[in-house]
């Protein structure tokens, strides 16, 4: 087995490295942002994870592939009221048009295959 080359991998710590401001609209948020792994991709696409403020609102979006994320601290609230708490893995169908809040903050590590379109 050969070894791994230095520019064939990346390690980042979400407890150490610094988060991207990030949004689903042109200007980022400061109260979202990400930390990606992969470079290549756009930010909030691919495996990233994703860091709200306390009282953030995400902007209203629809899925163009299904996303799927963990929460590893806080909780958030979708815009219909289901409440998703630490520890729970989610499954959102593409299609699905939803904003989310967390009043507290919130930390997901989130997988989205493709670009979310905006809705507002």
């Amino acid at each position: 087995m050969q070894k791994i080359q230095a520019e064939d991998r990346r390690v980042v710590n979400i407890y150490k490295d610094d988060f991207k401001p990030f949004g689903a609209v042109a200007t980022p948020s400061s109260h979202e942002s990400a930390l990606q792994i992969n470079a290549h991709k756009q930010l909030g696409v691919g495996f990233h994870v994703y860091r709200m403020k306390p009282g953030t609102t995400t902007t209203p979006h629809e899925h163009t592939q299904d996303e799927e994320f963990l929460v590893l601290e806080g909780e958030l609230t979708d815009n219909d009221g289901y409440v998703y708490k630490t520890g729970d893995l989610v499954w959102l169908k593409k299609g699905t048009q939803h904003s989310s809040h967390s009043e507290h903050g919130a930390l997901l590590a989130v997988y989205i295959g493709a670009a979310e379109k905006n809705l507002t």
